[in-house]
């Protein structure tokens, strides 16, 4: 059995963040998204993975290669234009063969690991098995009715929504896919709909089942679901004790609680630091308080100032900020700084290279 992720979209939703980065790369827990997806596929014992990118240009090849670091093999699929998760999926067909395959997007995270379900389908008699959760907003999300434990219909955000189960971007095939795929036609935005493509596998007796996911999960396409992904991550974090002075991470007059990850070269100093939180190598904090659900990147430098539910990426600075910086997104390079104290608070969604002085 293989796998591919899909993860050639621009992530519009969350610019101006991806305007440098694929959204896929962006941190959760100072580590990439789509990190995510494999682990767990490789948790499934699926180690053969297709990425499917919009160039070979694109970072995340650069960031993982072969896959190699990763322990698993990867290979990357182009899709030139972005015409829809169908068109995406059909790019795969040479990559997967006659295989099953597991197909994810590489922009959700998932508290449930999925590992029997994915590893029970070759031996199944389904076509294919679609992931579902209960959703409060249906109509904004493809929906699937279910009945006799078949999923029987499946629509693409319907103003009138027929349940409340949504598909959320777990999806495994047989190869009779790409035959379905072949004999759909492009939606009404012009994209070629995975909903579809199942659809018209329903209308041909094709027998696709349901798998309800146990626990949260986060479609992390904007900055606020982002950051929640974060804290949900963290908060999964287990028992740590606290570094003492004898880590040699810790200086001064600082406190720092149970539950904090330093990372090498990194210092805390006359700080407060409170967990669950995460930092990367190379990072200073001096004279601040850092909150719970905080992630870190590397090399980074903050100063004089408060911040908590909040991501930091690589090579940021925050110096001297009023208030407390609160459920905020700071991509690479960011610098955040003050010359001048003021009661206000602040909340950045800032892109690589932003420089705000307030």
């Amino acid at each position: 059995m293989k796998a591919i992720i899909l993860a050639a979209g621009q992530g519009t939703r969350l610019r101006p963040v991806t305007l440098t980065m694929p959204k896929s790369l962006v941190p959760v827990a100072n580590k990439h998204l789509i990190e995510y997806a494999i682990d767990t596929i490789k948790g499934a014992g699926i180690t053969d993975i297709g990425i499917v990118v919009n160039n070979l240009e694109s970072p995340i090849v650069a960031a993982f290669d072969n896959g190699h670091g990763l322990g698993v093999k990867l290979e990357y699929i182009v899709q030139d234009e972005q015409l829809g998760l169908a068109h995406a999926t059909g790019l795969c067909r040479d990559f997967v063969g006659d295989e099953p395959f597991a197909m994810f997007l590489g922009d959700n995270i998932f508290q449930d690991k999925m590992s029997d379900f994915i590893r029970t389908f070759p031996a199944s008699n389904a076509d294919a098995s679609i992931v579902l959760a209960e959703v409060s907003d249906p109509s904004r999300f493809g929906i699937a009715v279910v009945e006799s434990g078949e999923i029987k219909r499946v629509i693409e955000k319907p103003k009138n929504p027929p349940s409340n189960l949504a598909i959320v971007g777990v999806y495994l095939f047989r190869n009779s896919i790409f035959d379905a795929i072949g004999k759909i036609k492009p939606s009404a935005r012009g994209e070629y709909e995975i909903t579809d493509a199942i659809q018209q596998m329903i209308t041909e007796k094709k027998a696709i089942t349901p798998y309800k996911i146990k626990g949260w999960y986060i479609d992390a396409g904007k900055p606020e679901p982002i950051i929640l992904a974060n804290q949900l991550v963290l908060e999964g974090l287990p028992y740590s004790p606290a570094p003492t002075l004898k880590s040699g991470k810790i200086e001064g007059d600082s406190e720092v609680s149970h539950r904090v990850i330093i990372g090498d070269n990194s210092r805390i100093v006359n700080s407060v630091v409170r967990g669950p939180v995460i930092i990367g190598d190379n990072t200073i904090i001096q004279d601040s308080y850092v909150g719970p659900y905080t992630a870190i990147g590397d090399n980074c430098h903050i100063e004089g100032s408060e911040i908590e539910a909040s991501i930091v990426m690589n090579n940021c600075v925050i110096r001297l900020i009023p208030g407390r910086i609160d459920r905020s997104l700071l991509a690479d390079n960011a610098q955040v700084v003050s010359t001048e104290r003021m009661p206000t608070a602040y909340r950045f969604v800032l892109a690589e290279n932003t420089i705000v002085e307030v």
